[in-house]
């Protein structure tokens, strides 16, 4: 994830009609102050200068870089994506990605030197390094979260020696599936090739996961995930300028590491299309609320030792997209953020709606229908979407990553869009959204304070 210049006017709250499922197509006057109503009202200044909110709601810093958890190691740094699971005794489980490299060792969970590894099986670490010295510092943390004390119970090391830990996505079965946004190979410092997702189940006693990777979802620079209930077909993107969408069918539904097949998506009858939408792009360009109908093509050399998967899938006739980054399944839908999509790169929302014989020879005559579902024309609308997330009661939450303020937007199914957090007080982006299974709170991560927040307030659904 890269941080971007932008500009957001204080308290400013943008709405508009969308068009087929309301979804929105800015206008000149889209960055006109538009009346409070439409969200939860302007944002107030934060007494303490971490997020600022509406009028009613509160945040709490649950857990902080450097703190020292159960397991004898540090929190460690660059929280990013994240998921929140129903635990026992009304408890909440939180798994959370970090999003550290070698070359970031104060943010690592063993000490700047070290000296916290011995604390730790190194059987459990998926690279050890060529010099047993670690060579990924990346990896989850879980967080065991008590709603009613306010209050972490519990907090430790989940999966150790990734690197560059991302996004992710939920499961149906109970698990945080962790993808490096990485495509090192074995050789250097590095013991083992990089680039995998891995399962992490969401356990408030679990320890350290022996790490598999989840080979035949493919090796690429791995952003995030999403799972459709009904199939247990895996989506997921990949964060390069001219990455693809990609689909995982398992083998075994909710067993991904039993193997199964790899697709990219394609336009049907638009071979090849780039749906980026940038100046320079070819036509036709992918049009804005309109539904495309969809098709899969076949992806082999899934380990891909020279980083080919996207030149493989778009020689097939998989669509182009511009950084697919946060992911999540709600509304029967897959929703994805390409950052730096649209004519000014601001931005783009797809939205893609599985065929009702999605993964099955039957889907060539129902496909699934794709929607670029919001483009961004100026930074006062949305300034590089990154994480989202889709509340219980349907609103789309979607977190800015960009070198300046970064905000948090909501967009209800109405197709009202506003500003729900601000964050103006660091050059931080906002990261891991994701609401508790009662959707009473909604935490989300700032990644280079390595701060977790629990949002609380008067939330409604409509």
């Amino acid at each position: 994830m890269i941080g971007r210049r932008r500009f957001i006017n204080q308290g400013c709250i943008l709405a508009s009609a969308f068009l087929g499922l309301r979804s929105f197509v800015e206008k000149a006057n889209a960055s006109k102050a538009l009346s409070a109503s439409i969200g939860y009202g302007p944002l107030q200044p934060d007494p303490n200068r971490i997020l600022q909110l509406p009028l009613g709601f509160s945040h709490k810093v649950i857990s902080q870089r450097g703190e020292s958890m159960d397991d004898g190691l540090v929190v460690p740094g660059q929280h990013d994506g994240m998921g929140a699971f129903q635990g026992e005794n009304g408890r909440i489980i939180l798994v959370r990605n970090h999003e550290v490299s070698p070359d970031h060792p104060k943010h690592s969970p063993f000490g700047q030197d070290f000296e916290l590894s011995r604390k730790i099986d190194h059987s459990k670490i998926y690279d050890v390094g060529a010099d047993n010295k670690i060579a990924g510092y990346g990896g989850t943390t879980t967080v065991v979260y008590n709603g009613e004390t306010q209050s972490v119970e519990k907090q430790f090391l989940s999966l150790a020696g990734t690197e560059w830990n991302c996004a992710g996505g939920k499961t149906p079965w109970g698990s945080w599936i962790s993808c490096e946004e990485t495509n090192a190979t074995k050789g250097g410092n590095y013991a083992k090739d990089h680039g995998y997702n891995f399962d992490i189940p969401a356990r408030a006693d679990s320890g350290l996961i022996q790490p598999v990777p989840l080979t035949a979802m493919g090796r690429f620079r791995h952003e995030a995930i999403a799972v459709a209930a009904k199939t247990g077909i895996i989506y997921q993107t990949e964060d390069r300028h001219d990455g693809l969408i990609y689909r995982f069918i398992p083998r075994v539904k909710n067993n991904p590491a039993a193997g199964g097949k790899l697709q990219a998506l394609r336009i049907r009858q638009r071979r090849g299309m780039d749906t980026r939408n940038w100046m320079n792009s070819l036509p036709p360009k992918m049009p804005v609320a309109k539904w495309i109908q969809t098709r899969w093509v076949d992806i082999d050399d899934v380990e891909s030792p020279d980083d080919s998967l996207r030149q493989q899938g778009h020689t097939k006739g998989a669509a182009l997209f511009a950084r697919g980054e946060g992911m999540w399944y709600g509304n029967d839908s897959i929703y994805w953020a390409c950052t730096n999509g649209g004519p000014f790169m601001r931005g783009q929302i797809f939205r893609y709606t599985p065929s009702p014989f999605e993964g099955t020879p039957k889907e060539l005559v129902r496909p699934g229908k794709l929607q670029l579902y919001i483009e961004s024309h100026a930074s006062s609308l949305i300034e590089n979407c990154d994480n989202l997330t889709v509340a219980p009661w349907g609103d789309l939450f979607i977190c800015e990553d960009n070198s300046g303020s970064c905000a948090m937007l909501r967009v209800t199914p109405k197709g009202e869009i506003s500003r729900f957090s601000l964050n103006n007080y660091s050059s931080s982006e906002l990261a891991g959204a994701c609401f508790s299974p009662d959707g009473k709170i909604l935490f989300v991560n700032i990644q280079k304070n390595g701060q977790t927040l629990a949002i609380t307030g008067p939330w409604r659904g409509n």
